[in-house]
């Protein structure tokens, strides 16, 4: 309906298309973004790490093993081989909402990009116009625009029909649509990797919440056992009280330790709920809705060979130095974007259509309509609100780059510290299970010795509150591995780059595979 022979009217716009792809190919104002090297480190602690940790009999006893530039399973947590543990984060990473606001976050930005890659083309539209007016002037003629059409009287209303197509066009010579859109690809980038943190977090956080809930559970159940055992003893002092062998003392002090071994209990259990709240959150449920699979420290096995990436692989696999990188990336574009507005900016435009009194007469030859427009316009004076503008995006960038090193520096600290807990950890679960074991016996003889009359009862009490506190003791020490286990994969970035839902672009793009 708009115009008829488009090729031939819109040829007198071609040399403008043409002049828009020379323009586009121009250098864009402003720094270049280059990625910041890796740090020039080849260890992440001070002293060289052994290869292997010690061992020691029980759960979570196992000798590790680290092996430098292992590769990380994209599931890192199938390492530990419990089916109870994979179903927690395989629905966690189907229901948690803190994922799921990421992922749409991410196809916002992503969105959000390709709709300013838009501002690289022209905006080209058409109307179509139709209006009944009075003039007190009558309108004469048979041609075109104003007068186009049949005659009319002095005063007689008459239609006015248009019908056009307008092109509009501002060149990016200086670069500044290009920033703009760098800035936007880089938001995108850094909200991939806020995706990639977020989903890294959830996982090890699951891990790290089922085996404190399996922890507490043994510290529990130890606890009852003590109780038990501690019961037993009491009610064999009440009937020693009885018979009258021993002093009523004796039996009071056996209730005020039983008392003090119950009240550990509450802030366990306590503990346990709590932990199971969190365990719900993360699996985007109520806490009424959720039930946790059965899960003990004895079901959950203890990777033996971890996995080490090299320090100069540690910057391209953790999301959050990625994500500073984008920080960064987009804080560098932004100064091109304030160098630019600072610089001429050129409009162009041009319409072409018809006009005419009635339907029949607007596409003839006479009402043609047509005009070609260009301008120029550069800031002169504007307070120094451009200047001003410039120097506080040249300031943000550096302080982009600032926080990137910082997240770096840290993303080293966590991966140091964590390597060294494992090696700690090991240790101190092996004190302990021989500290465990030592007070087991050291209480079976003073209780023997106790009833031959050859200590008195406060010697009993001392070894059964050793003895209470080497349990608890080990089964925290052995917990602990296994978290820090988790840690070590969450610091080195968790092998995302490994996972099947990671398509090969993406991949190559963050600069992780060859």
């Amino acid at each position: 309906m708009m115009i008829h022979n488009t090729s031939r009217l819109l040829r007198p716009f071609r040399p403008v298309g043409l002049a828009c792809a020379a323009l586009l190919s121009g250098c864009a104002v402003g720094p270049n973004y280059h990625p910041p090297k890796a740090p020039q480190v080849s260890s992440y602690t001070e002293q060289r790490l052994p290869a292997r940790t010690v061992s020691a009999p029980g759960v979570g006893g196992a000798s590790q093993t680290l092996v430098l530039g292992k590769k990380i399973g994209g599931e890192w947590w199938s390492l530990f081989h419990s089916p109870s543990l994979d179903l927690l984060i395989k629905t966690a990473l189907a229901n948690n909402p803190s994922l799921l606001a990421a992922q749409n976050a991410l196809l916002a930005a992503q969105d959000t990009v390709r709709a300013q890659e838009g501002s690289f083309f022209p905006s080209l539209s058409g109307s179509f116009n139709a209006t009944r007016e009075r003039s007190p002037f009558g309108v004469s003629g048979s041609g075109g625009a104003g007068a186009a059409g049949a005659a009319s009287s002095g005063a007689s209303p008459f239609s006015l029909l248009n019908a056009s197509v307008s092109v509009s066009y501002a060149p990016d010579i200086f670069g500044g649509v290009r920033r703009q859109v760098e800035n936007l690809r880089a938001q995108a980038q850094n909200q991939r990797f806020a995706l990639e943190a977020t989903y890294l977090a959830l996982t090890a956080n699951i891990v790290t919440a089922a085996v404190t809930d399996a922890s507490l559970k043994a510290q529990i159940e130890a606890t009852d056992q003590i109780i038990a055992a501690e019961e037993r003893e009491l009610r064999i002092l009440r009937r020693q009280v009885a018979l009258g062998g021993i002093p009523a003392a004796n039996a009071l002090t056996q209730e005020a330790q039983l008392a003090q071994t119950r009240a550990t209990l509450p802030p366990l259990q306590s503990q346990l709920a709590q932990e199971r709240n969190q365990l719900a959150a993360y699996e985007g449920v109520m806490p009424d809705q959720f039930h946790l699979p059965d899960l003990d420290l004895a079901d959950i096995v203890l990777p033996r060979h971890l996995p080490v990436s090299l320090p100069s692989d540690l910057v391209r696999q953790r999301p959050d130095i990625r994500e500073a990188a984008a920080t960064l990336h987009e804080e560098t574009a932004l100064v091109g974007v304030a160098t630019a507005n600072m610089l001429p900016q050129i409009t162009l435009s041009a319409g072409v259509g018809h006009e005419a009194l009635s339907a029949a007469a607007l596409f003839t030859p006479q009402t043609l309509l047509w005009n070609l427009a260009a301008g120029v316009t550069q800031p002169l004076f504007e307070g120094g609100t451009l200047l001003y503008k410039r120097r506080a995006a040249i300031a943000t960038m550096r302080e982009a780059a600032a926080n990137y090193q910082n997240t770096v520096v840290l993303a080293f600290q966590n991966v140091s510290d964590t390597l060294l807990a494992l090696q700690y950890d090991a240790s101190t679960l092996a004190a302990d299970t021989t500290a465990e074991a030592s007070a087991k016996a050291s209480l079976a003889v003073i209780e023997r010795q106790y009833r031959l009359g050859g200590v008195p009862y406060t010697a009993v009490l001392t070894a059964e509150q050793t003895y209470q506190t080497a349990v608890i003791a080990r089964i925290k020490a052995s917990a602990q591995r296994y978290a820090d286990t988790a840690a070590l994969f969450q610091a080195l970035g968790g092998g995302w780059w490994n996972r099947q839902d990671i398509a090969h672009d993406v991949r190559t793009c963050c600069g992780v595979l060859p």
